[in-house]
């Protein structure tokens, strides 16, 4: 199937849109764990919270901006350097939550930081409630 460059412009915008929109999806998921558990359980839960939240959305933000640049730089996309960056990506957030946890040990709210976790990883649900998915 061969792609006419308008139809190549309109996907590579498409996709820019949906990383952009998944991203920030993810974020305001993360600022609303982050001040339910505060509210609710005080600023320790509320810092764990933000730990299980930051422990996926950094590295999944990093892999979207490596994304993005790849669209706006005009390079193909690479199935293996697609996987790689998501083995790399994972592995960057089981690091990040395996840190967080040695580091805060002293003062961390287990449920507050899954709380945190869970609600990043399903930032796609906002998408959803409100029909903006890519």
């Amino acid at each position: 199937m061969q792609l006419t460059e308008a139809q190549k412009a309109s996907l590579q915008a498409k996709a820019k849109k949906g990383l952009l929109r998944a991203l920030v999806a993810q974020a305001i998921m993360a600022l609303v764990a982050v001040a339910i558990c505060w509210l609710v359980a005080g600023v320790y839960a509320g810092a764990s919270a933000l730990l299980g939240a930051a422990a996926y959305l950094v590295p999944n933000a990093l892999f979207a901006l490596r994304l993005l640049v790849g669209l706006v730089m005009g390079r193909p996309a690479n199935p293996a350097g697609f996987l790689l960056g998501e083995l790399i990506k994972l592995g960057a957030a089981v690091a990040l939550l395996v840190l967080g946890v040695y580091l805060a040990q002293a003062w961390l709210v287990w449920p507050a930081l899954i709380f945190g976790l869970v609600m990043v990883l399903k930032g796609y649900v906002l998408l959803l409630m409100f029909s903006k998915l890519p």
